[in-house]
């Protein structure tokens, strides 16, 4: 600009022209600056300009490369004892200045892309960082109905810095550990791990929905922390440890047939609830007995939400989704078609309801629960319906396994193979309802993590998940992995209810 001035150049006064890139590769614009007055520029003015060309303070980035400012020789003529400029120089200052015009666009242009790149990253690596708007997370915490932050410093303290002692469950996704608050309160504190299974997003879900459901059969979320670098997720404490442990004998806890069916109907109505009654409606998308803990009661809470999914009204009834879930309980529909509905978890549910019969886990030494089932079943039987060799032990031998027929009945309907020919979660609760009422017992009464695996996410399946073949490599790699969203390795002193 003081370049402008000392000359009294006008707009008339400067051409840009032929840009090209030169043999070396550096792009070259040519810069031509016309006297105001006269025919030429006499030799003052040329080393002025020359001078403030050459002297530029600006610094490209390194991406760009250096600039350089090249003069072409210019030729003086005599007029009035003064000297001129030729074309030449005038062609150099040009190519100058376009350069450096063009390296100042390019280092904005660059600049603006850089600044979008790092908030798209910031997005999938903390989706929760809009909570945390001034930086620091704590701060920028939530306010979440029902859940209170914590400060890192002080689950560390109920914890006992997170001792061994203190842990009562690992897995994929971190470690569970008990602690004690001021108050007395006893909590189970879900810590992540880095590089857990469960990423930011996940554990974003998990707090959002928690907070916002609450019914006596769904694991209560006491708070939540994000903060240096950590993710905690704060429960209520859940003594008994989850369905899948009393079920593999961990425990000292005595599942009789009709706690096995309270079990069943607390967390039929759980899912209910998220199914029908919260709004929107939330597809839980992980049922498994590793996810139903028992409290102190021996009440079922549904527990691990952090794969659900919100249902909106624009859905039309499903949620086209990546495939997650865990192979076992997982609904072949929804595999194959990557459809989610409501009625996933009524799969799920059923191969839950087929636990509570045999014990055993869905998938073992290749075989796979519904279909050993669905194979032995005989109605001619009416006391054990053919099954008398798949039934738990524990069980098998009672003398009058109430309701046990239509029990059956009702976890087949739920494991058919077609969404649509199974009922749904307010439906299955009315049967179970039914099958402890018709038998003179009390519905009301007190009753009675997790492992992400991921099944395809760009294109629907061709094959069933449930085929031989995969079953065969279901057992191959099958691993016994801890999951929870708050499963417990349970004290061997636990008393039977």
């Amino acid at each position: 600009m003081s370049l402008w001035v000392k000359l009294d150049l006008t707009p008339g006064s400067v051409s840009l022209q032929n840009p090209f890139f030169n043999i070396d590769d550096y792009l070259q614009v040519q810069l031509e600056l016309f006297p105001p007055t006269g025919k030429y520029f006499n030799r003052s003015e040329v080393e002025r300009i020359g001078f403030s060309l050459s002297n530029q303070t600006y610094k490209p980035p390194h991406e760009f490369g250096p600039y350089y400012f090249i003069a072409s020789p210019y030729t003086f003529q005599a007029e009035r004892g003064e000297t001129s400029i030729s074309s030449r120089q005038v062609i150099g200052i040009a190519t100058g200045c376009t350069i450096l015009v063009l390296l100042l666009v390019a280092l904005a242009i660059y600049a603006i892309q850089q600044k979008k790149l790092a908030e798209r990253a910031i997005g999938l690596s903390r989706p929760f960082a809009s909570w945390a708007p001034s930086g620091n997370d704590s701060e920028g915490a939530p306010q979440l109905k029902g859940a209170r932050w914590f400060s890192y410093d002080e689950l560390k303290k109920c914890t006992g810095n997170f001792s061994e002692r203190n842990e009562i469950g690992s897995g994929g996704y971190g470690k569970v550990y008990r602690g004690t608050l001021a108050n007395g309160q006893v909590i189970a504190i879900k810590r992540a791990q880095h590089g857990s299974m469960q990423g930011g997003q996940e554990f974003k879900t998990e707090i959002e929905l928690l907070s916002r459901v609450h019914h006596k059969n769904l694991v209560g979320l006491v708070g939540f922390c994000f903060e240096q670098g950590e993710q905690v997720l704060v429960y209520e404490y859940m003594p008994n440890g989850s369905l899948r442990e009393n079920l593999s004998g961990k425990t000292s806890i005595y599942l009789d047939w009709k706690r096995r069916l309270r079990v069943a109907l607390g967390s039929a109505r759980g899912l209910a609830y998220l199914h029908e009654l919260a709004n929107p409606p939330i597809i839980h998308r992980d049922v498994k007995s590793t996810n139903i803990l028992l409290d102190q009661n021996l009440t079922a809470k549904v527990g691990d939400f952090g794969l659900s999914k919100l249902v909106s009204d624009s859905s039309k009834g499903h949620v086209s989704t990546q495939v997650k879930g865990t192979l076992g309980y997982l609904d072949p529909e929804y595999y194959m078609t990557q459809q989610l509905t409501e009625k996933s978890d009524v799969y799920s549910f059923g191969v839950v309801m087929l636990e509570l019969i045999t014990a055993k886990q869905p998938i073992e030494k290749g075989k796979y629960v519904v279909r050993e089932m669905r194979t032995a079943i005989n109605k001619n039987d009416e006391e054990h319906y053919g099954l008398s060799n798949m039934i738990d032990p524990v069980i098998r031998n009672m003398p009058n396994l109430i309701g046990f027929t239509r029990f059956v009945d009702v976890a087949m309907q739920c494991v058919e193979e077609a969404a649509a020919d199974r009922p749904t979660m307010s439906e299955v609760v009315k049967m179970l309802e039914s099958i402890l009422q018709n038998d003179g017992l009390e519905t009301n009464s007190t009753s009675a993590s997790s492992s992400i695996t991921d099944f395809g996410t760009a294109i629907a399946a061709s094959r069933h998940p449930y085929n031989k073949e995969a079953l065969q490599r279901k057992e191959i790699n099958d691993t016994h992995a801890f999951d929870y969203s708050g499963g417990y390795t349970l004290p061997t002193n636990v008393e039977p209810k």
